[in-house]
């Protein structure tokens, strides 16, 4: 899958901001921190497309990305920082179950967590939520560089009983470790969406 075209369309902060135009969306969402910006910019293989920066919670918005005129990559504000005010992690929450809610879109949800770390309370909900709404998702375990091979195959061995029966990727934005292979999921994604508006 290569990326010619990435256009920046908006941010939306209620459904009422969502592009009109329907479009495939591939949404990438996962705790403050978890590297998310690091992800898109990885997987589009472009510098800046979304925003990296040192303080967690700088995603306020749901903001949609065009790629190649024929879908859209959704970063969500990440969850879970714990220095923002009460009533900016509530506009949050309601901005990422508004957008799930929606099942009118059609999605496939990247849902990352720290390879490092176990699931936080809120991975889990967020999970839960997910499979009660049967969402199409695949968990991906960013910061894969960080753990030496034995340390990263037990962490992943926990995250298949975490996510029984989910795809499970290890990822590193320095190293495209899992690049590829997540590609390869989007690639099967937006060819069967593609395939069901013939």
């Amino acid at each position: 899958m290569k990326f010619t075209a990435v256009e920046f369309v908006t941010s939306a902060r209620s459904a009422s901001g969502y592009p009109r135009e329907r479009l495939p969306e591939i949404a990438v969402v996962g705790r403050s921190n978890v590297g998310k910006s690091s992800l898109i910019n990885t997987l589009l293989k472009r510098r800046g497309v979304a925003k990296v920066s040192g303080t967690p919670g700088k995603t306020r918005g749901i903001n949609y990305f065009r790629i190649n005129g024929s879908f859209y990559l959704v970063d969500l504000p990440g969850y879970g920082y714990a220095k923002i005010a009460e009533a900016e992690r509530r506009s949050w929450d309601r901005m990422i179950r508004e957008y799930f809610a929606d099942d009118s879109r059609r999605r496939l949800v990247i849902l990352l967590v720290d390879i490092r770390h176990a699931l936080s309370p809120l991975d889990r909900t967020l999970r839960e939520w997910l499979e009660a709404q049967s969402a199409e998702y695949v968990v991906v375990a960013t910061k894969a560089d960080k753990l030496s091979g034995n340390a990263r195959s037990a962490s992943l061995r926990e995250l298949r009983t975490a996510f029984p029966g989910r795809d499970i990727l290890p990822f590193s934005a320095l190293t495209e470790l899992g690049r590829l292979e997540l590609l390869g999921r989007l690639q099967r994604f937006i060819r069967n969406e593609q395939s069901q508006d013939i």
